[in-house]
């Protein structure tokens, strides 16, 4: 990098951070635009996670980029994505605005110069770039190492010990018995991709999970593609079909829990016989209160109804030299464990924040509509729903972002920040995420490192999509709740008009 002040400054090269890019590049044209990523090349999650089977649990006209038709499979393998992230980035010149192994380590605001000072390692060292925008596209776990509980006994345990996020190159299942501990999409993804390496694998999950199984293809756009409908037409209907019926199923799950929690489990029971003992796929909370993972053709059913595999579902007493041992008192004998068992969160990859020399705890402060923070200036995040697919947060705030700066602009405004009106102030500071609505492991874990939010539509971050396509579009951002200066600390927008 040179020494020039950039106009924005993307921190991150995977879904996010390339999305972010394009609409920079293509409809913010004339400004100096980066995006350093930490990692030797693009793709964030896809990239690092190399496990068998890898691949989405969203449905790729979803997470898919809106201005880039997809093509494949409904559920895309880790390889499709990043070659459809290739193309999008070949396609749209982003390849000169990305600098790989470029890992940020401070961000630093000066009001007084209306600048940020970021400090970054590269491999020949240390360096500072100044930035008058950082949007933060990091997504929201640690990419370097996966959870994995501490239970009695590990060390006593004589065969392998692995986490998927971290998967051995040199890895051999061959004839071992294996045990997968998990019930979320990387443990059922794992378990048929591996069963027929391994003399046998057993799943192990202390609670079960929902999944929905189903053929991988999406048969509408089959039928336009029969009809020779152009990509773009079939990427556009077929989207707004899939995101239709997730709306639907989404409102049904509120208010048909018991209708749909029986429709779900019917689906499994097609795959394993009425035979099969239901309980190890019955959860006791109501669907989508945690995420429901597709299962492309039933894969990991097919592998249990078939004897390759088996479900264990119990709770851990503790690690023994041949295996584990349930509190059931059984103990299941393995050569190696997997523990599919979550991730940490990373609430914008823990990178310290200061502004005008007093640190940021980020989770003293509120967070405006999920993108920004209480009176952290010029710095926008990206983080999307976990009902439905993340990237299409990264194209609504795409659009939100090139509104704010047009904005800015025409104010000569050189700094935004949300600051919490008077009303506000007074209402009762509540963790990120509502538990009863939404409480997976990771997120729980993790609440201590994230923004609070207060019963209100600006200071907090809906998971409704369908609420917030129409919402965003249409935020006013003159409102008390966004404070502009210009550069010489001058307020402008509304406030400055009430004042005259």
């Amino acid at each position: 990098m040179d020494d020039k002040i950039l106009d924005v400054l993307i921190v991150g090269a995977g879904i996010s951070g390339v999305g972010a890019a394009y609409h920079l590049k293509t409809r913010y044209p004339g400004k100096k635009i980066a995006a350093f990523e930490a990692l030797d090349s693009f793709g964030g999650t896809w990239k690092v996670h190399t496990y068998p089977g890898i691949r989405s649990d969203s449905d790729l006209y979803t997470f898919g980029y809106r201005d880039k038709p997809w093509t494949g499979p409904p559920i895309a393998t880790a390889g499709e994505i990043l070659t459809y992230m290739g193309e999008f980035i070949e396609e749209n010149g982003l390849a000169p605005l990305i600098h790989y192994n470029h890992k940020i380590t401070k961000a630093e605001w000066s009001s007084a110069d209306k600048l940020y000072t970021v400090t970054y390692e590269t491999p020949d060292g240390e360096h500072q770039v100044k930035a008058r925008f950082l949007w933060m596209c990091q997504g929201y776990y640690d990419l370097d190492k996966g959870y994995t509980p501490e239970w009695d006994g590990m060390d006593s345990f004589k065969g392998e010990i692995v986490h998927p996020q971290n998967w051995p190159d040199d890895i051999d299942l061959s004839g071992k018995k294996v045990v997968v501990i998990g019930s979320g999409a990387t443990a059922a993804t794992l378990v048929p991709n591996i069963a027929s390496d391994c003399e046998h694998v057993t799943l192990l999950q202390r609670s079960p999970t929902y999944f929905v199984p189903g053929r991988n293809i999406n048969e509408l756009a089959d039928e336009l593609r029969r009809l020779e409908i152009d990509e773009e037409w079939i990427h556009t209907i077929v989207r707004k079909k899939v995101l239709v019926d997730q709306r639907d199923f989404t409102q049904r799950a509120r208010e048909e829990p018991d209708a749909v929690k029986g429709e779900l489990l019917e689906a499994v029971k097609a795959f394993l016989g009425e035979d099969f003992d239901m309980k190890h796929f019955t959860p006791t909370y109501r669907p989508w209160r945690q995420r429901i993972a597709f299962v492309p053709d039933g894969d990991i059913f097919q592998g249990i109804a078939s004897g390759k595999a088996s479900v264990v579902t119990d709770h851990i007493d503790r690690f023994v030299p041949e295996g584990i041992k349930l509190k059931s008192g059984e103990i299941l004998e393995a050569d190696m464990i997997i523990t599919a068992t979550g991730f940490h969160l990373k609430f914008l990859g823990n990178i310290p924040f200061v502004v005008d020399g007093e640190p940021v705890n980020f989770n003293d402060r509120l967070t405006w509509r999920g993108m920004m923070i209480e009176d952290v200036p010029n710095m926008l995040f990206v983080f999307g729903y976990f009902r439905a697919s993340w990237t299409l947060r990264v194209d609504l705030l795409g659009d939100f972002v090139i509104r704010l700066f047009e904005h800015m602009d025409e104010i000569g405004a050189a700094e935004i920040r949300p600051h919490v009106p008077a009303g506000v102030r007074s209402l009762e500071r509540m963790s990120w995420m509502d538990t009863d609505d939404f409480n997976p492991g990771y997120l729980q874990r993790g609440q201590h490192l994230m923004p609070k939010r207060v019963d209100h539509p600006d200071w907090q971050h809906t998971q409704d999509y369908w609420h917030e396509k129409d919402a965003l579009p249409a935020l006013e951002l003159d409102s008390e709740a966004l404070v502009y200066q210009d550069a010489k600390g001058e307020r402008v927008g509304h406030e400055a008009a009430d004042a005259a």
